[in-house]
């Protein structure tokens, strides 16, 4: 009985000690009550004055918990080209994503100096760009501490690729605790923003070209995306409703309009069909499992209590200030 005791208490030890268990909606609730009025103020401001703010604060988060966890790894600048945002596949990420955070931390930081982290402020600004594009609200849990290491060799493999096929995404998915509902339902983010052509067009300038493809959409993206392929030429990609978070990515996939093949496999793998088709005729069930889906992205890696660091400045570690 004794033993059996002594091992009770070392489990519950274990769990007190896990990042998830110390996360709580409430964690700042005595040292900076207003943190998400804050941060919700400073990202309507970014907002109002691009709507790139909004896919690029959305992908930012996904980038940074899916490397080191989500601790603001992922804004770190270094003056030698490499941390984790100089690897070749975060180069893509748009600058209006790092500055809706370093403007949140600033105005976070005029009201509660050294409390509140960049790893969570960049979680409250995710949750707040969903929102002000017709998503759904939900509590953010809070508590993470900013992590010390930020190097671009570590970022290779981590993230997903557009041409990734089911087992390929589960795979890496489910390594961060995440189901295949969840993958599904994160995929539906990509009913936002925007990619590069170079990023898709071997899927509509390869002979056959991609049978999984709708062919009224093949000629839409080739009248947008010439043969030689410009890099700097970005489209949308949702072709229906690019500016509002709903669930008209999933419709797009049932019709063969999904940008990427990481995209469409989703709808012709069997695996997944049916959830799409599900989310695709009840933007209640996506709503539901979106929020599920970031709640557990969320807890991802996260470094609390003693671990890791309050930073002052979210693209430079406290010690190199």
């Amino acid at each position: 009985m004794k033993y059996w005791w002594i091992n009770l208490v070392t489990v519950l030890i274990v769990l007190a000690g896990s990042g998830e268990a110390q996360l709580a909606e409430n964690f700042y609730r005595s040292t900076c009550p207003n943190v998400e009025a804050i941060v919700q103020q400073a990202v309507s401001t970014k907002f109002s004055q691009t709507f790139v703010t909004i896919p690029a604060t959305l992908r930012l988060f996904f980038h940074d918990c899916f490397v080191e966890g989500c601790d603001a790894s992922v804004l770190i600048a270094s003056p030698n080209g490499d941390a984790e945002k100089d690897s070749s596949d975060n180069i893509s990420l748009a600058g209006d994503g790092f500055d809706t955070v370093v403007q949140a931390k600033q105005a976070v930081e005029a009201q509660c100096p050294g409390v509140v982290s960049c790893a969570d402020i960049l979680a409250l600004a995710a949750r707040d760009v969903v929102v002000l594009t017709g998503g759904p609200a939900f509590n953010v849990e809070l508590g993470r501490r900013d992590g010390l290491v930020s190097q671009a060799s570590r970022v290779a493999g981590n993230l997903p690729e557009p041409n990734f096929n089911l087992n390929q995404l589960t795979s890496m998915f489910a390594k961060h605790g995440l189901s295949l509902t969840d993958l599904i339902a994160l995929s539906g983010a990509h009913t936002l923003g925007f990619s590069h052509c170079d990023r898709f067009s071997d899927r509509i300038y390869s002979s056959p070209v991609d049978p999984t493809l709708d062919s009224d959409y093949v000629n839409q993206l080739k009248g947008m995306c010439p043969r030689d392929v410009d890099p700097s030429i970005a489209i949308n990609m949702d072709p229906e409703t690019p500016r509002t978070f709903d669930n008209v990515y999933y419709q797009n996939l049932v019709a063969g309009k999904g940008l990427f093949t990481s995209d469409q496999v989703l709808f012709t793998n069997s695996q997944s069909q049916r959830t799409v088709t599900d989310f695709a005729n009840n933007p209640g069930d996506f709503n539901g499992a979106f929020i599920t889906a970031m709640r557990k992205l969320g807890r991802v890696g996260v470094k609390t209590g003693s671990d890791g660091e309050i930073r002052r400045d979210c693209t430079a570690f406290n010690s190199r200030n």
